[in-house]
């Protein structure tokens, strides 16, 4: 549990710190995704503002009933992880199907499909503690 709390503090902050300075429209025009002012894709952006906050909401969750000693830290910490994959996933995909490749884009989703599957397994089995 000691490097999935540290992971889910980076990845939950993380994204509440990406709405914010999206919000404010101060992400800098070469670290924006392709096409960022076509309506459209700001559509598209924005679709996933509420499950990241959920994302970010059930990871915080998961650290505070695991520091109270309470069961519910797994619910949440395996909902957390299943749409933290979720969000990687759908995200990845359609940068695929339109032949975008940005790496800078894709390292940052390719990591929020692989570490949940590192540790949705542990939650599922009870090994993580």
């Amino acid at each position: 549990m000691k490097y999935l709390k540290r992971i889910f503090v980076i990845t939950d902050v993380g994204f509440i710190l990406y709405w914010a300075v999206t919000a404010i429209g101060v992400l800098p025009k070469e670290w924006a995704y392709h096409n960022y002012k076509n309506p459209i894709m700001i559509s598209w952006n924005w679709s996933f503002f509420p499950l990241d906050m959920f994302i970010s909401l059930s990871g915080f969750l998961c650290l505070y009933y695991y520091k109270k000693n309470n069961d519910k830290w797994r619910t949440w910490c395996l909902l957390s992880l299943v749409f933290t994959m979720s969000s990687g996933v759908q995200a990845i995909s359609f940068w695929f199907l339109t032949n975008d490749y940005s790496i800078f884009w894709w390292v940052f989703n390719l990591y929020l499909i692989v570490y949940p599957i590192l540790f949705i397994r542990k939650i599922l089995k009870n090994e993580l503690e």
